[in-house]
């Protein structure tokens, strides 16, 4: 994170491109706070020379207050930490950290297959992911989300629901059928976080893409 003192209150801009993908946990999140941010969406054509002004020349960045904030789940967490939706102690964090990261491995697992050029290597992939590596991960979320009263981490509403929840579409899409499906905790976990105020009506507003 780029610093910049300042005492004015933030003043949030988010650079992303123009899908959900990883900048919906983060729209996600503020929606849910309330926080009133720029949803900067940059064209494919336009990134090149927007490229070298960003920190580690990837997106999604956040700025505020002159900070250039990189990395998804990093702007997530401080996120969480601002709309109240991290752990109450070090123990909470972990179980929602280790969740979180349990959701990343699930997304590059989809990201290997579906990121495959060779088609039939691509065919031969997704098969082994929807038959084995599916069923595997989801069996555990939806006992998870079973034991905490149907969220995902210390018994209540935590950011690791919201970025669950965000991803989702990303994730089923690449899949090619909703990945929660058959999962009914889980389904109604998706209802709870998609009803939660700020974030239906950022749902409601937000421009339509695949993902």
């Amino acid at each position: 994170i780029y610093r910049n003192c300042s005492i004015m209150a933030p003043v949030y801009k988010l650079h992303y491109f123009p899908v959900k993908a990883l900048g919906e946990p983060i729209r996600f999140l503020m929606s849910y706070g309330n926080i009133e941010f720029k949803d900067n969406r940059i064209e494919l054509e336009q990134w090149p020379a927007l490229k070298p002004n960003m920190p580690f020349g990837q997106m999604p960045v956040l700025e505020f207050n002159g900070n250039q904030a990189h990395q998804s789940v990093a702007i997530c967490r401080y996120l969480a930490k601002q709309v109240k939706l991290a752990g109450a102690n070090d123990l909470e964090d972990l179980e929602i950290d280790a969740v979180v990261d349990t959701i990343i491995d699930l997304r590059m697992k989809i990201n290997a297959f579906a990121k495959e050029e060779d088609a039939q290597n691509k065919e031969k992939l997704k098969k082994v992911f929807l038959e084995e590596t599916h069923p595997f991960y989801l069996s555990r979320f939806e006992a998870l989300a079973k034991s905490n009263n149907g969220y995902l981490a210390a018994g209540k509403l935590t950011w690791a629901d919201i970025y669950f929840v965000a991803l989702l579409d990303l994730m089923s899409f690449r899949i090619g059928k909703k990945l929660t499906e058959g999962c009914a905790t889980l389904l109604k976990l998706e209802e709870k976080v998609l009803n939660l105020p700020g974030i239906k009506e950022w749902v409601a507003n937000r421009p339509v893409t695949d993902v």
